[in-house]
């Protein structure tokens, strides 16, 4: 009896509905320019981390742009704050 040669899996790739927490990591830093930037960008920090570990591609990058966004927005505050 035939059977088809045993070929290797391709790799899973998360959907969009499997990546929440690195999407919520991304607004996080998005409103971290705006509003609180430590908590907001310290949120979307550790949210992108543990995205990473889970295994989704964005999760590394949510981290990163919260951080960014952390940054901005402190910046942002520093500059426009009247004195």
């Amino acid at each position: 009896m035939w059977s088809p040669p045993p070929y290797p899996r391709p790799p899973h790739r998360p959907r969009a509905s499997e990546q929440v927490l690195s999407i919520i990591g991304f607004v996080c830093a998005a409103v971290a320019v705006l509003f609180l930037p430590v908590l907001f960008g310290l949120a979307g920090v550790v949210l992108g981390i543990v995205g990473h570990t889970r295994e989704e591609p964005l999760g590394r990058w949510a981290a990163i742009a919260a951080g960014a966004g952390m940054l901005a927005g402190t910046v942002l505050s520093i500059l426009l704050t009247p004195r």
